[in-house]
């Protein structure tokens, strides 16, 4: 049960959040969400029009946690480079925790195949946000074509997050940062450490 001194939108998207994290969004019913934030089907319908809406806030608040994220290691001065390494070492953290049933973005683009979905429209937005902060980072370090590494290097992303879900989770931040590396060197217009 949620703590109920939370406001109840919270409380849902909390119980949300900890269900969908633990089984998968579409085995999880809004009447379970519903009971877990210790609430009505009416106080849900008004906060959500429907679970889709609620899987959007869902997704919502995790790029919003990431953006937040990245904004911080910004602010405490970190080059385009080290941006690059923390991101890669956030994605392997993030593989390596107990219970890690894979990137909750790739999830709901695997349970909301259908174009046009709301769901589908949150997947994208945080597809577009980190390719145009991994591209940006890219080209302040003086890559070629960094939308192209961009693609290569969130392609790289995708498959760790589905190793540390199937294989060894131990193993995927190193190995995401030595193939992250050979990438950028690469693609480095003049060649320089990565």
């Amino acid at each position: 049960m949620m703590d109920t001194s939370l406001p109840v939108r919270e409380r849902l998207l909390a119980s949300a959040t900890r269900l969908f994290d633990e089984n998968s969004i579409r085995s999880v019913s809004a009447d379970k969400v519903i009971a877990d934030a210790g609430t009505t089907k009416v106080t849900f319908y008004r906060h959500f029009r429907s679970k889709d809406q609620l899987v959007v806030a869902y997704l919502d608040a995790q790029l919003e946690r990431l953006q937040a994220a990245l904004d911080a290691e910004r602010g405490a001065g970190r080059d385009a480079c080290a941006l690059l390494l923390r991101l890669a070492a956030a994605n392997g953290s993030a593989a390596c925790r107990p219970g890690f049933r894979g990137c909750a973005f790739i999830n709901a683009a695997a349970e909301y195949p259908a174009d046009g979905n709301v769901v589908r429209a949150a997947v994208g937005r945080y597809r577009a946000w980190l390719h145009g902060v991994v591209a940006g980072l890219l080209e302040e370090l003086g890559v070629d074509r960094p939308g192209v590494v961009a693609d290569q290097l969130i392609m790289l992303r995708d498959g760790a997050m589905v190793h540390g879900f199937m294989g060894d989770p131990g193993a995927v931040t190193e190995q995401l940062v030595t193939a992250g590396r050979a990438i950028v060197a690469a693609h480095l217009s003049s060649p320089r450490p990565a």
